[in-house]
């Protein structure tokens, strides 16, 4: 029966190619639709696992959890330096760190932070050594730059126009170990070293009179933006923690509570009309409500497809039957039985739908692996693909319907006569 039915395929190989692949590209589609939305779940949530509050300006929510977790590059309003003072002060706060950015190099961003944010998100050191000077930096395992190499900042990036900071440079002294966070893909400086490359805080020694006034985003009369002059860095200067209410503002804060209770109560207090205090879980959690929204859609769409492509398939196979009557009829007079026949026709399509499966289920693992790939090398954080214990059930439901839209083709050719087949 076997021999039969591959010898069968071998004479109608354009046909079952056709059916395999057609079988193949919708089950891909379904397949790539759940892995992905399942990958930026997990990459996402596993992305801000260390990030237990953030603490920024009034505005958007998801906004400042983008910019300060994810490092995606938006222009967001600056907290006074009294909010940053204040935190590393309370009680209830193990340490707070701002992270402050703009620059870049080579299209990797610029955070500046402390070395207590530094040594309580990451795993280690790769190589070298943490940073201690203003001229000093770490790069994440991802960065395309060795120890001992210079970085020279851009404001903004390349494709925005940005232009370098002159001869002010960094040198990089450490590279971290991976995190499978979009911090792999970052350069991480002093944010003091941040904050004087733009002309601001006290150390600040400028020789144009534009930066006298100390603003971050002042605009003159000419109109130029003060970031579009270079401030100054003392290289071998040693850096300082301890901030106070006169440091300059950051874009954002991350904030380790001692007690859950106290990071509730923490984010009570800085959700008034200045403050913005948010745990990246919760937003996360609202984008997860609209992928999952987006991702009924896509699976509708994927389900809409197999469907048409299932009622196609079936009006070729029985068409097919039709056109082999008597073939089967031939196979009955020389003492085939039905269940023979019967078994030959299922076995013959349904092999086509399992070939099928099996290769779109192939198809839509690599289609998402390569969408998380791109994703991992445009942000930086791991978008794990992997197969749960529902997928098994999932693809088992597919086989079963497989069966079944065999079995119809198969039951026209049991029910066939002999005679009037070969009459045909």
């Amino acid at each position: 029966m076997i021999r039969f039915v591959l010898a069968d395929l071998r004479r109608l190989w354009a046909g079952a190619l056709v059916i395999c692949l057609l079988v193949a590209l919708s089950t891909a589609l379904g397949v790539a639709v759940t892995l992905q939305e399942r990958a930026l779940r997990l990459g996402s949530a596993r992305a801000a696992d260390k990030f237990d509050l953030v603490i920024g300006a009034a505005g958007s929510e998801t906004q400042l959890v983008l910019s300060s977790v994810f490092l995606q590059p938006s222009p967001l309003p600056l907290l006074p330096g009294t909010v940053l003072a204040g935190l590393q002060t309370d009680p209830r706060v193990e340490w707070a760190a701002p992270v402050a950015f703009g620059d870049s190099f080579a299209g990797y961003p610029i955070v500046g932070t402390t070395t207590r944010l530094i040594a309580a998100t990451t795993p280690g050191f790769a190589e070298g050594k943490m940073f201690t000077h203003e001229g000093e930096a770490l790069v994440g395992a991802d960065v395309a730059l060795k120890t001992g190499d210079t970085v020279k900042p851009m404001h903004g990036t390349a494709a925005e126009g940005g232009h370098t900071h002159g001869e002010l440079a960094y040198h990089v002294v450490g590279r971290l170990k991976a995190t499978g966070t979009a911090w792999d893909r970052a350069i991480l400086v002093p944010v003091q070293a941040v904050w004087h490359i733009h002309g601001l805080g006290e150390e600040h020694e400028d020789d144009h009179d534009h930066a006298q006034n100390g603003a971050a985003h002042e605009e003159h009369d000419d109109g130029h933006d003060d970031h579009d002059h270079h401030g100054h860095i003392d290289p071998d200067a040693p850096i300082s923690e301890q901030f106070d209410a006169q440091d300059p503002g950051v874009p954002a804060i991350l904030v380790k509570p001692k007690t859950i209770a106290a990071a509730y109560k923490l984010r009570q207090d800085y959700r008034n009309d200045r403050t913005l205090g948010v745990f990246p879980g919760e937003v996360l959690t609202k984008l997860y409500a609209t992928l999952g929204d987006a991702k009924l859609v896509l699976s509708l769409v994927a389900a809409g497809a197999q469907v048409l492509v299932a009622g196609a398939l079936l009006l070729v196979t029985v068409v097919h039957i039709g056109q082999r009557r008597k073939q089967i009829g031939a196979l009955r007079a020389f003492g085939a039985p039905r269940l023979s026949v019967f078994l030959i026709v299922w076995l013959e399509l349904f092999s086509l739908f399992l070939t099928g499966i099996g290769l779109g289920v192939g198809l839509g693992y690599g289609a998402a692996r390569a969408i998380s790939q791109a994703v991992k090398q445009g942000n930086g954080f791991d978008l794990p693909v992997e197969f749960l214990h529902q997928d098994a059930w999932q693809i088992g439901v597919m086989l079963m319907f497989a069966a079944l839209l065999s079995a119809l083709p198969a039951w026209l050719a049991y029910r066939q006569s002999p005679v009037a087949a070969l009459r045909s």
